[in-house]
This record gives C-alpha cells, structure tokens and sequence, in this order.
C-alpha cells in the first residue's frame, strides 16, 4: 500500500472514531435554528431583566426539542450557576429511581436506614415526609442567608446523624416547615441502600444518561455535597432534565424514570393554606413530591397540570405538561428575591405565544 493510501485511511479511520465519539452529543435533543421564534418572549424579558438578575441564558423546548434558547447579558450555553432550592428536583429524581428498582419504598420509616432517628423520637418520619417538608423537625423560617450559614459536615453521612439531635416541632406529616434537611435525609438513605456516595450516584443516574455535562453537586470546599441546596448547572443541561419530565421519564430513548414515578412527582401532597415559614417566590403554590405545582387542584393527591420549582438563587425551572413545553431560565447570579409574580407574568406571554403550536403538547 502507497504512503498516500497509507495517510488517507488513518484519515478516514479519525473522522469515523470522531464521529462515533461525537454522535451521543448530536442525539440527544434536536435544536431548532429559528433567530427569534418568540419575540414577545424576549420583549417582556428585556425590562425585567434587572430583577432577573441581569445576566441570564433562557431555554424553551417541547417534547424533543429545544425550540428557542437565548443569553441575556454575559452568558453562554457553557455557563454554570447555582441551581439553589431547584437542586432538590434533581435529588427527588434520584430517590423515585431507587423506588422504580424496588430498593426504597416512598413510605419506609426513615429508621430502617438510619436507625438513630428512632432514639429522638423520630420513629414516624417516611421518606415521603422527607420530600415533602414534612418530618416535623424543628427549623428556622427559611432565608437565603441560611443556606451560606450552614454547618460545614464532611460527609452527608456525619450531616443527617447531626438532623437526628435536633427537636420535633411537629408530629411527622401535620406541619409544613420548608427547609431542606428532608431531602438530605432521603439523600442519605439513597447512599444507605447502593452503598455509594450521592455526588456519584447523581453522576452515574442522572447527569450521564442526561448528557449533562456541565452539572455537578461537588462543593467547592471538599466539604459533603447539599443535596437540597447545591447543585451547579447550565440552561442547556437543566432543560434535558426537564424534557425528561416532560416526556413522562423519558429522554433521547432513554428511560431514566418510570411513567409511575412522574405521576407521583406531579401529586399534590401538601395545600398552600398548610405551608409555614416559605418565600414570597412560592406563594400560592402546593408542595407536590419534591417540587412544585404551579397549575393544578389544591386537592391533595390530585395531579399538577405544571411543575415549578423557584429558588432564591434566580433560577426558575418549569414544566407545563398540558401544553407540552418546558422553560428554563437561569441567572449568573442573583442578588434579590424572587417575584413570582415576575416569572409568572413570563409564562403567560409564553402560553399566549405557544397557543395553536401543532404536535407539541400530547
């Protein structure tokens, strides 16, 4: 074989070992090329911007694909932020995926994992509780501040044996008290049962599968991750997380949660009239397992026609299952308090410009 026929092949064999490396980042989630599908959009953003928080990327996509995306300000696609209280989002996905394998029920008692809780007078709380702010223990009316004043633990594990000492304010299920030690005590038992570390479950189930590669719950002290609170991430990966909802657990082909797993995640578990100690960024809205219902019946176990979850730190992530869409937007930093009255108006200028779009929502 000749030197040239000899050079074309590596040259061919590179492009085709490109290709094969680089055809999971292209699959995923098709991207419309429309400039400005949703002018409006962008009109009622621009003057709200300064209570957005100045900088921010914005990402709109159906069942497929991402049908609008757009930086306000000194972001791109590849520029990660706080995800704030929407971390816990991400950590419900991962506790419904161990309930889908059969490793965890939503209703075990916490001290078949943790069998400390038992000798505080903790034996009621369920992991369902721990996901719905309603284990009764004691905490602090929620501020931003308190999620920066935290003790710093070295593992989830030393962390929730320290949530075990602290005194009930409630009975487990009769008071709302928001807060995030539930969600990190369901962290812990997820650890508990696959013997291995949250950071790295959350990489191996949720942030691979998803091909979001920008996230990470890893602090930036080495101390242990905060599931409720801590995870870093991109509009462009968060909206991936989204579709999946948005697609009843399923992404790119994939399942990474169950069809009964979303329909769990989408139940009304606490009213609006029962919430104590919340931020005027949830006003109204009722606690479902992990997130938030933005649309839907107050009646508990009734389903959310759409599923919110804001956070102190600006990001406003959302899925609107009976127009079939998702939103997402995310600011390099915020600074204020959220206004639900702010995003809310942003989603009826969306609903109104997303009416007689055809195929989308089904």
């Amino acid at each position: 074989m000749s030197q040239r026929a000899v050079l074309n092949c590596l040259k061919f064999s590179l492009v085709a070992t490109l290709l094969l490396i680089l055809q999971p980042v292209f699959s995923q989630t098709k991207k419309s090329t429309a400039p400005s599908l949703f002018p409006d959009l962008e009109s009622a953003i621009e003057p709200r911007r300064k209570d957005l928080g100045g900088d921010l990327m914005v990402y709109v996509a159906n069942r497929d694909t991402v049908v609008y995306q757009k930086a306000f300000g000194d972001v791109n696609n590849r520029t990660q932020a706080p995800a704030g209280a929407a971390s816990t989002w991400f950590t419900t996905a991962l506790v419904l995926q161990l309930v889908d394998e059969g490793k965890i029920s939503l209703d075990d008692k916490v001290t078949q994992y943790l069998p400390v809780y038992g000798s505080y007078y903790k034996s009621y709380i369920t992991v369902r509780h721990c996901l719905t702010n309603t284990t009764g223990i004691k905490a602090e009316p929620f501020k931003t501040a308190n999620v920066h004043e935290m003790a710093r633990f070295a593992s989830l594990e030393e962390e929730v044996a320290n949530y075990a000492k602290i005194d009930i304010a409630a009975n487990a299920g009769d008071a709302y008290n928001y807060n995030g030690m539930g969600t990190n005590i369901a962290a812990r038992i997820v650890e508990i049962v696959t013997k291995k570390k949250f950071e790295q479950l959350m990489r191996q189930r949720i942030f691979t599968p998803l091909g979001m590669r920008n996230s990470t719950f890893a602090s930036d002290d080495g101390s242990a991750p905060n599931p409720a609170f801590g995870a870093k991430t991109t509009a462009a990966d968060f909206i991936r997380f989204l579709q999946m909802i948005l697609n009843n657990g399923v992404f790119a082909g994939k399942q990474i949660l169950s069809e009964k797993a979303v329909a769990e995640m989408r139940k009304i578990q606490v009213e609006s009239s029962r919430m104590n100690g919340v931020s005027k960024a949830f006003a109204g809205l009722e606690q479902t397992l992990g997130v938030w219902a933005i649309e839907g019946s107050e009646k508990v176990g009734a389903s959310a026609s759409a599923l919110v979850y804001p956070s102190l730190t600006g990001v406003w992530p959302m899925v609107d299952f009976s127009r079939g869409y998702a939103f997402v937007l995310l600011p390099k930093t915020f600074t204020g308090e959220q206004n639900s009255n702010v995003y809310m108006g942003l989603k009826q200028v969306f609903d109104e410009k997303w009416k007689g779009r055809k195929n989308d929502a089904r």
